[in-house]
């Protein structure tokens, strides 16, 4: 029910999930991403355990291929999952259970991995690993491509009816999380605005955070 892309900037080290799924709020429950570690996705009939497992595992020194593994190994139900990872150096390594629902594919780029299932069709996330691999600039940008990509290729099975993003850059938290849980309309567009308005700001957020008198003002009524 869901499609997804991991992926990292080689320039910045940023690293990044964007995901849209017919299911709410599925970026709460299934992206994941760790400054200086990498990023991971996990999906299909979700366990959000999966995530800061693999985190930890390439953390302490593993690879995404080793961290996949061991994810195999000790996961649970683990026939029923989805699991895509990214490392620090850019290395991928995906999951699909063979109980993962529906029309389900991956796909491996530079610097990105997709997978999804109950797609419309089998080549959903070679799109989207494609579309990622010919954009450029800002991460966030690259994300929104892709899954729009996605969506334009197919995307579910069904309508999506959530989408969500997730950057980390050099701090210990999500340098930008945004997600729509649930509309009638487009999630991905509405991520995608949200992150229209987010971009410009999100130096300033992380400035406010480390040293507030550095930072610029806030810009509303009142505020010097």
């Amino acid at each position: 029910m869901t499609f997804s892309l991991v992926a990292r900037c080689a320039e910045t080290g940023m690293f990044g999930v964007a995901i849209s799924s017919s299911s709410p709020a599925v970026a709460a429950r299934c992206a994941y991403t760790r400054a200086g570690v990498g990023a991971v996705a996990s999906q299909n009939i979700t366990d959000p355990r999966l995530g800061p497992f693999a985190l930890d595992l390439m953390q302490g020194g593993m690879s995404a291929h080793e961290a996949i593994t061991g994810v195999r190994d000790q996961g649970a139900f683990i026939e029923y999952r989805q699991v895509l990872a990214i490392d620090r150096l850019g290395q991928t390594a995906i999951h699909s259970g063979p109980n993962a629902l529906g029309i389900w594919t991956e796909a491996a780029g530079v610097d990105v991995v997709s997978a999804g299932n109950l797609l419309a069709n089998e080549n959903v996330p070679s799109v989207i690993v494609s579309a990622f691999e010919d954009s450029a600039g800002h991460l966030g940008d690259r994300l929104i491509t892709a899954l729009r990509a996605g969506l334009a290729a197919g995307g579910e099975a069904g309508p999506v009816h959530s989408a969500g993003m997730q950057l980390c850059d050099a701090v210990p938290w999500p340098v930008a999380d945004l997600r729509c849980d649930w509309t009638e309309d487009c999630p991905i567009e509405a991520v995608a605005t949200a992150w229209e308005v987010y971009k410009p700001q999100l130096d300033a957020y992380v400035q406010r955070a480390l040293d507030p008198r550095e930072a610029p003002s806030y810009g509303v009524p009142g505020d010097a």
